[in-house]
């Protein structure tokens, strides 16, 4: 029964959160057999940030107690291998999909990644650390990377529909992802300085606010939006 409750309590968060932002997708809605596939690219997702980070173990190092060390731990060695591990399956792939035909759907599909890499992490977590582990990262860890993603396939929604200036959205896609991303864990990574941990919950209020910008504007340009019915007579 324990394993149940830790599984469920693994899983919850991720699943209610792609289920929250499918609910968003108000115009034109997603297969849902591509949605379960992106998931599973999220998962897909930490092997390549574990095989990427597995051979930097070995010729990088961070001393702990330092906060520039920690600096580039945050950022680079977590943050942008993770982005990137999710940025490629979003970019390369389910960018060229047929179904992504909207703004929104940079965000749809970059949620589902997002989530099932964060899902999968968080079922790690709390196996290894129990049940306080997993509430706590139920209202922290778990929605700040449904953040990360919801800017980042903002961007990639920018980058596919405004016919121009692709690449440099693209790029902004993972470098704002990164930039949130390493400011959230930065705060956490240093929290032996005393009181410096609140940086990551003003980054993650930020981020949230973004986010909900973000998910309105898209809302906004779908071009499936019907146009509102004129009374001829």
């Amino acid at each position: 029964m324990n394993f149940l409750i830790l599984l469920a309590l693994a899983l919850a968060p991720g699943i209610a959160i792609a289920v929250y932002i499918y609910l968003k997708d108000k115009h034109e809605p997603e297969p849902l057999s591509l949605l379960f596939i992106s998931f599973m690219y999220g998962c897909a997702s930490t092997l390549v940030t574990l095989s990427i980070r597995w051979p930097l173990d070995f010729v990088v190092s961070f001393k702990e107690d330092d906060v520039l060390h920690q600096f580039g731990n945050a950022f680079f060695k977590v943050a942008l291998i993770e982005e990137f591990s999710k940025f490629i399956f979003i970019r390369f792939i389910l960018y060229y999909n047929k179904n992504f035909n909207e703004p929104f759907d940079g965000i749809m599909y970059a949620v589902m990644v997002g989530m099932g890499f964060a899902t999968l992490e968080n079922v790690l977590y709390v196996f290894e650390y129990g049940v306080a582990t997993g509430i706590v990262r139920m209202f922290t860890a778990v929605p700040a990377h449904a953040t990360f993603a919801i800017l980042m396939g903002y961007m990639l929604g920018k980058a596919k529909f405004t016919h121009r200036h692709e690449i440099l959205y693209s790029v902004a896609a993972l470098g704002i992802a990164t930039v949130f991303h390493g400011a959230y864990d930065y705060f956490l990574f240093i929290s032996f300085k005393p009181g410096v941990w609140i940086g990551a919950l003003v980054s993650l209020i930020v981020a949230l606010i973004l986010s909900r910008k973000a998910i309105r504007l898209h809302q906004q340009s779908s071009p499936f939006i019907s146009p509102p019915h004129q009374d001829k007579t």
